[in-house]
């Protein structure tokens, strides 16, 4: 009798430890034909009730299982494929997985690839938020730099000689190259801020094998890789602001001009992208349509990832 109490006991605090479940003092409790109160112990052939082992397993098998109904919809929700992961599928899984519409495909590319829709509006990748935000900025920073470089004796020359005014049209070939410029030099950069391939490549995983090494060399490399990006990009914009702040102070009457050209070449990089994302889905939709056209599909491949 004594036995069967305190094994009921040791289960009640290995239940209560397992669930976050405060049961009330374990001090009434009617076992079959057993009433235990306090310390006297009265057998009441008569009374049967259900232990307070039995309410609080009843309570624990329902909180686990709502537990685990909560961490299998995390699981799936995480497990959903996002717009990078659809658009870099093979052409085999692409041919099973992927229903989009040349629309869906189109705002897919604009939202991974636009540095705006990119920065602020895509929520569902791996990225740091904070770490798009401040490539957004570095975005603009690259474009004023590399304008005032263009500002050397021929433009200083040519300004003085249109007696100050704005000359589109002498001011344009700087404004393409700048902004090509800025374009590849924004590029590399961002290849150092984005942590989304890896952590796709860890998704991937599909074994326990050795899965604790591979997160621990994920973290490793992500964690070296930031390191190296704020360090680049500190010492860039020290470099940058410096070299601004020299050159407008030196060169004041040709401040209206750089401000000018950057927000021209600037917009433009913002511009240009809804043109040129419109191209990869003339061949990826017809790809998908029908089967045996691969070679349509790494092509539009190719061209998403040059642009």
């Amino acid at each position: 009798m004594f036995e069967q109490f305190f094994n009921i006991l040791y289960d009640h605090k290995n239940l209560k430890r397992k669930s976050n479940f405060q049961a009330p003092p374990l001090k009434k409790i009617r076992i079959n034909n057993i009433k235990i109160n306090n310390n006297n112990i009265n057998i009441n052939n008569k009374e049967k009730s259900y232990s307070q082992k039995t309410l609080n397993a009843n309570f624990n098998q329902n909180n686990n299982s709502s537990n685990k109904n909560k961490l299998i919809q995390k699981v799936k929700n995480i497990m959903q494929l996002n717009d990078t992961e659809l658009n870099s599928l093979s052409y085999q899984e692409a041919l099973k997985l992927d229903n989009r519409s040349y629309c869906q495909y189109y705002l897919s590319i604009l939202r991974t690839k636009h540095i705006f829709f990119f920065s602020f509006y895509l929520k569902n990748d791996y990225n740091s938020r904070a770490i798009k935000i401040f490539l957004f900025l570095f975005h603009f920073i690259i474009y004023y730099f590399v304008n005032a470089l263009f500002f050397i004796d021929e433009t200083m020359h040519k300004i003085y000689e249109d007696g100050g005014s704005f000359n589109f049209i002498y001011q344009l070939p700087q404004i393409l190259y700048s902004s090509l410029i800025s374009g590849v030099i924004n590029s590399l950069i961002r290849i150092l801020a984005i942590s989304e391939n890896r952590i796709i490549e860890f998704k991937k995983i599909r074994t326990t094998r050795d899965l604790e090494k591979k997160r621990a060399d994920m973290e490793r490399c992500l964690y070296y890789k930031y390191i190296f990006y704020f360090i680049i990009s500190f010492i860039s914009n020290l470099f940058f602001w410096y070299y601004l702040a020299c050159f407008c102070a030196i060169y004041q009457d040709t401040q209206i001009h750089l401000i000018k050209d950057t927000v021209i070449s600037y917009g433009f990089s913002l511009l240009y992208p809804f043109g040129l994302y419109l191209i990869p889905g003339f061949f990826r939709i017809p790809s998908l349509s029908s089967r045996n056209k691969d070679y349509l599909y790494k092509l539009s491949r190719f061209i998403e990832i040059i642009l």
